[in-house]
């Protein structure tokens, strides 16, 4: 077995993702042939050295799981947190042999819809990559009504406050994303394609431009399609692995962002749509006619 480097081995292991498990390195918690390794450089080979993080050995590689769960609101993105909230890993509990799985990037706590959640620290790495430009797509109910020079402030990428709020790390120029209106009303709901996904993002984009979001729904990731009710998760099958793989090679040039438009004939409900952005793919060997519940939006 060639050597690779420390931390691609503690992702690949299950312990967890490839950034965590530098910092695990860096602070002190891995030794190999017991001595203790800080250099991020460091390489090993597990059928030579013995490789453990926190006293504890690794034994190899896990088999790798991949899971879509449609986050609820009211659940914090993360393994466990210091408030004592809720966290996403509740839903596993009761999933038999669902490994180590941790989250890839995030949904705030008052966000819901598609969360992907797995093992393999490899390819989440590359999904959460800003220069992958894997595209995530939302529901977005706004409070007010954005005027159209708005919008295209938005489109064309707006200055928002770096990190948490009151973090003072600067501000920073979001990427060009996609909008449509697909429900008009006094607070509209518009769909939203973003290719990155900084902290709170959505919610500072429209602050910036005088509104504020009153709900956030998930319903893609890339080739993934939201098709559960919030609370439910399943396991990828396989087409829709081998598609999120396919989507962290791709390197396409970005296309030129479409200006959206109301629904012709007024308002048809949250099925209609502006000439704006598409839905995202399905993924392939996904079911012909499999209900979709999570993409209407609904004044819940």
């Amino acid at each position: 077995m060639a050597e690779e480097r420390l931390q691609k081995i503690i992702a690949a292991a299950g312990v967890t993702s490839r950034r965590k498990a530098e910092e695990l390195i860096t602070g002190g918690a891995v030794e190999v042939n017991g001595k203790l390794v800080t250099e991020l450089g460091t390489k090993a080979d597990l059928e030579r050295d013995h490789v453990r993080v926190r006293g504890k050995l690794l034994q190899g590689p896990e088999r790798h799981r991949y899971y879509m769960l449609n986050k609820p609101r009211g659940f914090v993105t993360t393994v466990s947190d210091p408030e004592g909230r809720p966290t996403v890993m509740q839903f596993f509990e009761r999933v038999k042999n669902a490994g180590r799985v941790y989250p890839v990037g995030r949904l705030d706590y008052l966000s819901e819809g598609l969360l992907l959640m797995t093992n393999d620290g490899a390819l989440a790495n590359l999904l959460t990559k800003a220069s992958t430009q894997v595209e995530k797509t939302y529901l977005v109910k706004v409070s007010g009504r954005p005027s159209e020079e708005a919008l295209e402030q938005l489109r064309t990428g707006v200055m928002i406050e770096r990190g948490r709020y009151g973090s003072r790390e600067g501000r920073v120029r979001t990427a060009p994303a996609k909008i449509g209106l697909i429900r008009e009303g006094d607070n509209p709901w518009y769909e939203m394609v973003l290719i990155e996904g900084r902290n709170r993002e959505l919610r500072k984009m429209f602050e910036e431009v005088g509104h504020h979001v009153e709900k956030i729904r998930r319903v893609g990731f890339g080739p993934l399609v939201l098709d559960m009710p919030p609370g439910e998760l399943r396991e990828l099958d396989e087409a829709e692995i081998k598609a999120l793989e396919r989507v962290t090679r791709a390197r396409p040039p970005r296309p030129a962002v479409p200006r959206a438009s109301g629904p012709p004939g007024g308002d048809k409900g949250a099925g209609a749509r502006a000439k704006g952005p598409r839905a995202p793919r399905k993924a392939p060997g996904q079911r012909a006619g499999k209900p979709q519940p999570a993409r209407r939006p609904a004044d819940a």
